[in-house]
């Protein structure tokens, strides 16, 4: 059984329904083809975000799928949709949701997870979240400091 989880915690309510239970997301070539708004996409780690770029008003929520552990395409999806593109609507992880990669998911910018893992759950429920408290790379979440040491800012600083 999945659940919905965001940094406020689990979700007694889910608008959009569960990947994992056959809930209907448009493909992002679907996506590119329709014509109506608020729209739910589902991005699989083959896809190309780009083809997103002139649709993402029209889109809600995109869900970034975690095949597997070691499958990390979804994470450079969802970088590219928040920092290259600048979208503003709900980003979603499912597949593979595994407790020590959600911190460095939510600062790849995704903020909604669908965890099926017994133990993520039971982590996350509890409010035991892994993390590093310095980072070199700046975050699609956190504002760039100031005189900070990353290399992605630093050019645009001055």
């Amino acid at each position: 059984m999945s659940k919905i989880w965001t940094k406020n915690g689990f979700q007694s309510e889910n608008e959009w329904g569960f990947l994992s239970e056959g809930a209907e997301y448009l493909s992002v070539e679907d996506a590119k083809g329709s014509s109506e708004g608020n729209l739910a996409v589902r991005v699989e780690p083959a896809d190309d975000v780009n083809d997103l770029s002139d649709k993402l008003g029209d889109i809600a929520i995109i869900a970034v799928n975690f095949p597997a552990f070691a499958d990390g395409r979804a994470f450079s999806h969802a970088a590219l949709l928040r920092d290259r593109f600048g979208f503003k609507g709900e980003i979603r992880a499912f597949g593979q949701v595994l407790l020590d990669q959600v911190p460095l998911m939510l600062r790849c910018g995704i903020d909604s997870f669908e965890v099926s893992d017994e133990a993520t759950i039971k982590h996350l429920d509890a409010g035991h979240i892994p993390g590093i408290e310095h980072h070199y790379q700046p975050s699609m979440n956190e504002p760039a400091k100031a005189n900070s040491y990353s290399w992605r800012y630093m050019a645009n600083s001055g």
